[in-house]
This record gives structure tokens, sequence and C-alpha cells, in this order.
């Protein structure tokens, strides 16, 4: 059997795959199986943060994977350390755990929040506001946190105790937390899996000084906006915002899974020996992958993402079939006539892989793409816009 095959035949059926099977990649060029190149503006989902089999990152990774691969959290290494170090510096965070995704970089997040205001605030302080058109994760009780009422269809009950109100909505918002058994309000900045909807600030301020009059924790979702993505190190960095907790994943450790949660003041001493955990959690090739990402991760760098930002919103501005653009740095999404899902399978045809969130086309490249290559995929985006424009119509 052949790839499509075998993965047909043995793979639980829970992704709509491109028909392509990728095999080796170097920077923002990727190869499949029988030779076609692509130019990657996916980067796995804002993974891959300096592309595939980044030199420097293959190396740290290589050296640590002959060192220790493993040890558990029973034993202290160098590694975790060293990322957590990095991490608090450049934040002022207090303490981070690590885990394996962002949806359990939100788990810890939640386990959190609620028991702190168990403790300040009683038992009964227990809910998490989130926005509707929000992505928190898949578990039960990320799902829950999400405010988008299909990914919640089939997997009830949910966990209790999550509300969600419109972005903007700050009556709304207002009017639960008077209720008075509000623990954390969680948001994303920019909702990537919603469409990349960036929030607008003064909700955002808004939200930040409901937290500081009211003892509620703010737990910023950094999971895809995080690690240089937005043109910042974090995206609330853009904001003028200090959350008490952030999460992230995807990119931090430049193709390998990690995730952080980054701990406040308040709660930097929340957790007690067993209070949580994981097996996986901050093991020393994922760490040393992280740390070769972080330690690139330089004001230089996000200079170089905001003018990438510029150059893409330049080309794509006014041009035939597309309505818009929207996001911060390299999280953008593009509202086209013809719709997302059709530009992104045309645009595979003709050598650009390029992701959708809801109905748009959306663009999460690596932080270091050439600009040769990203002007010839804008060239082929809006080509291609055109064309299925003309189709459409």
């Amino acid at each position: 059997m052949n790839v499509f095959e075998k993965d047909n035949e043995y793979v639980a059926h829970t992704y709509k795959r491109f028909p392509v099977v990728l095999e080796e990649g170097s920077g923002s060029v990727v190869y499949d199986e029988k030779g076609k190149r692509y130019i990657d503006l996916g980067t796995g989902i804002a993974v891959n943060t300096f592309g595939y089999s980044d030199k420097e990152w293959a190396a740290a990774v290589s050296d640590q994977a002959m060192k220790l691969s493993h040890t558990s959290n029973l034993y202290y290494h160098g590694p975790c350390a060293d990322l957590a170090e990095m991490l608090c510096k450049r934040t002022g965070f207090k303490k981070v755990f690590f885990s394996n995704s962002g949806a359990e970089a939100n788990e810890c997040a939640i386990k959190a929040a609620r028991k702190y205001a168990a403790e300040k605030k009683g038992p009964d302080c227990f809910k998490i506001i989130t926005l509707e058109n929000s992505f928190h994760g898949r578990t039960i009780t990320t799902l829950a946190a999400t405010g988008q009422e299909k990914f919640h269809k089939l997997f009830t009950p949910l966990t209790e105790g999550f509300t969600s109100v419109k972005a903007g909505d700050g009556k709304a918002l207002t009017d639960l937390v008077e209720q008075g058994d509000v623990a954390a309000i969680m948001i994303e900045l920019i909702q990537g899996e919603g469409g990349v909807m960036p929030l607008d600030k003064s909700f955002v301020d808004l939200i930040a000084n409901i937290c500081r009059e009211k003892d509620i924790l703010l737990i910023c979702d950094e999971v895809q906006t995080g690690n240089g993505r937005t043109g910042a190190l974090y995206c609330y960095m853009n904001y003028g915002i200090k959350p008490d907790i952030v999460t992230t994943a995807k990119g931090l450790a430049g193709g390998l899974p990690l995730g952080a949660t980054m701990l406040g003041d308040k709660v930097e001493d929340i957790f007690g020996y067993g209070d949580h955990g994981s097996t996986f959690g901050a093991n020393p090739i994922a760490c040393r992958g992280a740390i070769s990402i972080l330690e690139r991760l330089t004001d230089s760098l996000f200079e170089s993402v905001k003018e990438k930002e510029k150059l893409i919103r330049d080309s794509l501005k006014g041009a035939k079939g597309i309505k818009g653009v929207y996001g911060a740095g390299l999280m953008l999404g593009v509202d086209v006539e013809c719709g997302g899902a059709a530009l992104a399978g045309n645009l595979l045809e003709k050598g650009v892989l390029a992701l959708t969130a809801k109905d748009r086309l959306r663009l999460l490249p690596a932080l270091n793409i050439p600009e040769d290559l990203l002007k010839e995929a804008l060239d082929i985006i809006k080509e291609t816009a055109a064309e299925l424009s003309e189709v459409k119509s």
C-alpha cells in the first residue's frame, strides 16, 4: 500500500488532509514524495518557527539526543532550568510549568486559576469567562473553555464553569463579573482558529482593569500568538498589559512538542507537590530545541517580522479577489471572495502551502522566510485569487 492507503487503513480519521505526502524540507521550502517543490506559508500551524530542518535547531536537538533524551520530572536537568530562566527573565513571570501542548498548557492555567480563587475566595468561586469565537484546545475542559458550539456537540457533558461572551461586549463581561463567582478571564489576543481576529485594545484594557480591581486572574492564551509570531516575544506585549498567566506552545520548541504555562506574582507558588504533573513535559530534547529558538527571538528579528507583515499587506492590498488582511506580524488572515478553502486547495496545486481559519486564508510563514520566497508566494496568491474570483463571478 502507498502512504495514502496506509493512512486511510490505520490512522484514525480525524484529519481532512491535503492530498500530498511531504518528504523533506529546508527553511521555507518543502518537497513531496514526487519531488515537487512547495513554498510553505503554514509551518505546521505556526510550529516550525525557523522553517524545516533549521541547522542551528537541528544541531542543538541532535547534541541533546546524544547526551540525555529523557529523565522524567523526578530528576533535575539543565535544559529545563535554563529554559525556565530564559522565559522568566524575558517576560517578568516568576515560574513556568512545562507540558507537551497548548491544550495542556491551558489545562494547567485553568487549574492554577481555580486553586487560587478557591484559596482566596472559597470553593464556589470557580467560573472562568472566555470569549465567543475562541479556541483553547480539544480536551474536554479546554473544549468547554472554547467559545464555539460546533466543537461542543457530540462531546457533552463538558466541564462545568465556563461562560463565553462576545468579544467587545463590555457590558456582558461586567455583568458576569458582578455575580462574584469568577476565578479568571481567559482570552486569545488574536483569535486564530476563529478567523485570525484581533481583539480591540480598548476591550483588552477593560478586561485588564476589571481583573486588577476584582482580583480576578487574567489568562492570555498565546499558544499560537507567542514566540515572536506577532512581532513581539508575546502578543500581550503589543497591548501593553501584564497578564497573571500566559500559556504557549506551537513555535516554542521549533518543531518538537512543548507547552509552557508562565505564572506571575499572584500564582507563582500556587502549586504544591503533587498538584500537577507531566511525564513528558520539560523533556530535555524539547527544551534544548526551545532554547535554540528563544535565543534567536531578538528585537531585530521582531522588526523583520513587522517588515514582512507590511510587505504582505502592501502586496495584497487592492488585489483582485482579496477583500482584506487581518492579524499581526506573521499571523495573518486573508479575506478572499472565493473562500479560503478553495484558494488553499488551488495554491497547493501551484506549489504554495497555506492554511485556513473559518473562511479565510491563513498565513503563518516561518519568521525568517526569505523575502524573495515570500514575494514569489504572494504573486501566486494574487494570481490564483484573481482567477477564482473570475470563475465565481
